[in-house]
């Protein structure tokens, strides 16, 4: 009676303001080593419903596929259509692209194909596709706090962008007040990749918070892109999730986007 009569007070408390006490995140299996989440934020954001989907993933079951326009005779599709084309259960931006439409900001490499060889100041490079099993089957490599120089040749996949939380689970980005729907990608403490996507905008640095606080055992996190071009396709086992970005200050200050943007660069998945 006394944990009801709490949480009725809670309720009460918070009602009007930007917290929910009460968010849970309740995980449904799509198939072995897959699990899909979908929960509201604990912060309102200034548009949308506040819907946080996470897929995480159990690398010891699944492939991590990087596919690029920039590839001979490949262009930019949706993320819908990379997803069929490429057979891949599931699809997000691989990283924030140049003037071009096809560049990588950042280092991004598939085996024998480079995107953009040039390593630039950011931190993070989520690296796929191990040469051996003397290191993870993929992880994000903080720059700060590991040696780039041996786990470059340790793995055949590679694309660079910001770092959102460091190997001390810090937040690393500073507070600002632009706003964005956002695509990111994480690993948890338990060697599981997170595909993580907002629509509702927030800052970055707000939003890290939000998901440091969620119970999802973050180690670290980058940051892939914002804005109407931030995508996450999932289509298997009669389970399909269309999420597509639209809110971004300066940019396009409104909700209404409801069709991907054609994006060059992106990671998929398939089962081993």
């Amino acid at each position: 009676m006394k944990k009801i009569l709490i949480i009725a007070i809670l309720g009460v408390f918070f009602q009007g303001t930007s917290i929910n006490p009460l968010s849970k995140i309740h995980w449904k299996k799509v198939d072995d080593g897959l699990f899909l989440a979908e929960y509201s934020s604990p912060k309102k954001s200034i548009v949308g419903d506040q819907k946080i989907t996470i897929l995480k993933i159990d690398p010891s079951k699944y492939n991590f596929n990087l596919f690029s326009a920039k590839k001979k005779g490949e262009h930019s599709n949706t993320a819908k259509q990379w997803a069929i084309q490429k057979k891949q259960i599931a699809i997000i931006n691989a990283g924030m692209y140049q003037a071009d439409y096809k560049t990588n900001l950042g280092f991004m490499k598939d085996y024998n194909f480079t995107n953009n060889g040039r390593l630039n100041k950011d931190n993070t490079i989520i690296a796929f596709n191990r040469k051996d099993k003397s290191v993870p089957e993929i992880q994000i490599i903080d720059k700060t706090c590991q040696n780039w120089e041996v786990l470059k040749d340790k793995y055949n996949s590679f694309s660079q962008s910001i770092r959102m939380v460091d190997c001390k689970q810090k937040n690393k980005w500073s507070q600002q007040s632009k706003k964005w729907s956002m695509v990111v990608v994480g690993m948890d403490t338990d060697g599981n990749a997170l595909f993580i996507f907002t629509r509702s905008p927030y800052s970055v640095h707000d939003f890290i918070n939000i998901l440091l606080r969620a119970k999802l055992k973050i180690h670290n996190l980058m940051y892939l892109e914002g804005g109407p071009e931030a995508s996450f396709y999932l289509n298997h086992n009669d389970i399909e999730a269309s999420k597509m970005g639209s809110y971004e200050t300066g940019f396009y200050e409104k909700d209404s986007n409801h069709e991907f943007w054609p994006i060059p660069n992106v990671i998929g998945i398939s089962k081993k």
